[in-house]
């Protein structure tokens, strides 16, 4: 629940058109639902603006299916990410509308009458091998309300895929830099660009990179400044942090 949503059920109580009654069930699962296993904060809404984001990982297609079944229905978006098809096929039998995205590895229940979205983010990916983590940056960033362009494949290996790129880059409000290997990327999209970069490291590599670990020191030492950096493989966060810049303004050169 919104603000919005709960103002406006006040002023029904005001009005005449809601009962005392009426008003204290939608009340009732406020701050949080608890489900035995897991307890939904349907609060979160009113505190950050965006409802609770499922982690599929590690969570039964069951119990993903009944957390899925609280939070839909409320007038916000629905994600779970890390997750896959098992789980999908449990939430589509108790829950209508919801959609899978195999490449981010992530179950979505839009909400039908959303607002339209706001351009300004840009995802780009080093290498194929990224996409999955990018493209759960960019499902993230579009269920909060952004319009996302995606530029894949374009690492540092072929710098010359970038720099053609860089026009369009240039119009982004906020970038979302996904790579693994050495993870170059994010500071040279940074020198490049105006606007804030979030570097999302992977675990994508060879030899040494100790699972992503190689991509997360090189981009917390990025020498261009305006780099922001996530966890490995978290392209929620990433997507999250994204669309808030996005929403706070228009760029410095707007």
């Amino acid at each position: 629940m919104h603000s919005s949503d709960l103002r406006r059920q006040l002023e029904a109580l005001r009005d005449g058109g809601q009962s005392v009654d009426g008003v204290l069930e939608i009340l009732r699962d406020l701050p949080y639902q608890d489900l035995d296993f897991a307890k939904i904060d349907h609060h979160r809404p009113l505190r950050k603006g965006f409802p609770e984001v499922v982690l599929g990982k590690g969570k039964t297609p069951e119990q993903i299916s009944e957390i899925v079944a609280a939070l839909a229905g409320r007038g916000n978006p629905v994600l779970v990410t890390k997750t896959g098809a098992d789980a999908f096929y449990a939430v589509r039998k108790q829950t209508s509308g919801a959609q899978f995205n195999q490449l981010a590895g992530a179950i979505v229940i839009p909400v039908e009458s959303a607002p339209p979205l706001i351009d300004g983010v840009t995802v780009v990916t080093a290498g194929t091998a990224d996409l999955a983590v990018a493209e759960e940056a960019a499902v993230t960033a579009e269920l909060m309300g952004s319009q996302v362009s995606r530029l894949n494949d374009v690492g540092v290996a072929g710098l010359h895929r970038l720099l053609d790129a860089v026009p369009g880059l240039r119009e982004a409000r906020v970038l979302v830099v996904v790579a693994g290997m050495d993870a170059a990327l994010a500071s040279v999209v940074s020198g490049l660009v105006p606007a804030p970069v979030v570097a999302v490291p992977t675990s994508q590599g060879y030899g040494s990179s100790f699972e992503g670990m190689a991509a997360l020191l090189s981009m917390l030492n990025s020498c261009s400044p305006g780099v922001a950096v996530v966890n490995i493989d978290n392209g929620f966060g990433a997507g999250y942090l994204a669309a808030q810049i996005n929403q706070m303004g228009p760029s410095a050169g707007d």
